[in-house]
C-alpha cells in the first residue's frame, strides 16, 4: 500500500485529492449557507472557529502522519541502512560535464548496494537513474567546485537497463544528456 503512495505521481494525486475534496464540501458548505440560507453578516457565534480548529487538526495529523510513513522511502535513509549493514558497497565514481556522463564499466548485481560519487566539472547538473519501466528512482543534483562528490547508496531490485538522464537545465544540448546502466542478476 505504501509502495503505491510513495512510488508514483499517483500517490501524490491522491492525497491532494483526499485533502482537496473536505476542503471543497465545507467551503461549498459555506458559500451555499452565506448566499441562500443566511446571507446576514456572522454574529461570530464561535461554529467557524470550531470548524476551522478541527480542519486545521485534521491536516497537520495527515500531513505529519504521511511525512512519518515516507522517511523509509527517503534515499538518504536507505544509504544510512546499507551503511550500517555492513555489506560491502561497490563504488561508481562518475563525472559530469556538458553533456555527458563518464561512467566507469562496473558490474552491478541485483542485491548488493551501489555507492553513486558524482562530480561536475563545468556546471551544476543532475544524475537521475530510471528503472527499465521508465520510473525515477533517484536523483542527485552535482554542483561544480565541490570538494566532496555528491553521493548516495542504492541498492537494484530488479536487472536490467536503466537509464541515467540529467534532470538540470546544463544548456543547449542538455536533452541529449544520457546514459545507461546495466544490473544483472545475483550471482549468489
Amino acid at each position: 500500500m505504501l509502495d503505491s503512495l510513495y512510488l508514483s505521481g499517483w500517490g501524490a494525486f491522491g492525497m491532494t485529492i483526499f485533502m482537496f475534496i473536505p476542503f471543497f464540501v465545507v467551503f461549498m458548505y459555506v458559500v451555499v449557507k452565506k448566499s441562500f440560507s443566511d446571507p446576514n453578516p456572522t454574529t461570530g457565534d464561535g461554529n467557524y472557529a470550531k470548524a476551522e480548529w478541527l480542519w486545521l487538526g485534521f491536516v497537520t495529523i495527515v500531513f505529519v502522519g504521511v511525512n512519518i510513513a515516507s522517511i523509509g522511502y527517503m534515499p538518504t535513509v536507505a544509504t544510512a541502512k546499507a551503511v550500517a549493514s555492513g555489506e560491502k558497497i561497490t563504488e561508481v565514481n562518475f563525472t559530469a560535464e556538458s553533456w555527458s556522463f563518464d561512467i566507469p564499466e562496473v558490474t552491478i548485481e541485483v542485491g548488493k548496494p551501489i555507492r553513486f560519487s558524482g562530480k561536475s566539472n563545468d556546471t551544476v547538473h543532475g544524475f537521475a537513474i530510471y528503472d527499465p519501466h521508465g520510473d525515477i528512482l533517484f536523483t542527485m543534483m552535482l554542483m561544480p567546485g565541490m570538494e566532496s562528490p555528491t553521493s548516495l547508496i542504492h541498492t537494484f531490485t530488479e536487472p536490467g537497463t536503466y537509464l541515467v538522464r540529467c534532470l538540470e537545465f546544463c544548456g543547449l544540448a542538455h536533452h541529449e544528456m544520457r546514459d545507461e546502466i546495466v544490473v544483472v542478476g545475483s550471482k549468489g
